[in-house]
């Protein structure tokens, strides 16, 4: 006689990596401590990012030049307003995680996630509207 085997999902362990990023059945504070990793990993790759382009300044004015012509594209520009996300969140959710982790605020948690991710949205929305129209 064959041996079969269950199909059911508890048969199967989830893919880690899969699991982290689905949202459903989350509470807030593990959603927000997803979004810190992910601006974490993308503000490492940033400075890598930062690093190879501010080598072009390297080669003396005409580097300067090609380096201003890359600062004003609109794909650079897209990728600060992304940087300025990341930065923002980033430094706002570390607020809240320091103020919990002193145990200051550990009974208001999410509205604490809520008023300091509410402040950064607006820094964020005024830092795009200025990037854009400089």
């Amino acid at each position: 006689m064959p041996d079969i085997q269950p199909t059911t999902d508890k048969a199967r362990p989830k893919s880690s990596l899969k699991a982290w990023f689905h949202p459903r059945g989350r509470s807030i504070s593990t959603i927000a401590f997803a979004l810190n990793r992910l601006t974490a990993i993308g503000l490492t790759l940033y400075l890598f990012l930062h690093l190879v382009v501010l080598s072009q300044l390297l080669r003396g004015p005409e580097g300067w030049n090609s380096f201003v012509s890359i600062a004003k594209s609109p794909i650079f520009l897209t990728l600060d307003v992304i940087l300025l996300f990341g930065v923002v969140y980033h430094m706002f959710n570390g607020i809240r995680v320091a103020l919990v982790g002193m145990g200051v605020a550990n009974q208001r948690q999410k509205g604490l996630f809520y008023g300091l991710v509410g402040i950064a949205l607006i820094l964020f929305v005024v830092g795009a509207v200025l990037i854009y129209t400089k």
